[in-house]
């Protein structure tokens, strides 16, 4: 279940940040009102995968996609855009991701 908790955050950063990507490229770099439809869609989507966490309530599922979102965003900007993350923004990307595992995979009571 981990596993697959996982793979729908990775698809949710995709598809939001790629989203706001292509609105971005489509509004600000001027390419036009497909790139800005392709966005939409691509959040749209985003909202659609979020519902896929099964047993987390709403609030937990986006706190913790929060992090991921950050982490995410760092890696899509040395992908798309030649950023060079430093050593604080990857401690700052660790610290993250330990939030999200607090979140949603630390035991709880029932």
């Amino acid at each position: 279940m981990t596993v697959r908790s996982i793979l729908l955050f990775v698809l949710a950063a995709v598809l939001e940040i790629g989203g706001a990507w292509l609105v971005w490229q489509g509004l600000r770099e001027h390419r036009g009102l497909v790139w800005v439809g392709a966005g939409v869609v691509a959040l749209g989507l985003y909202g659609v995968v979020a519902t896929l966490q099964t047993g987390v309530p709403f609030g937990r599922v986006l706190a913790a996609y929060g992090g991921v979102f950050i982490v995410g965003s760092l890696a899509w900007a040395v992908v798309a855009d030649g950023f060079r993350p430093d050593r604080w923004d990857l401690a700052g990307a660790l610290v993250c991701l330990g939030g999200v595992a607090l979140l949603m995979y630390a035991p709880r009571s029932s």
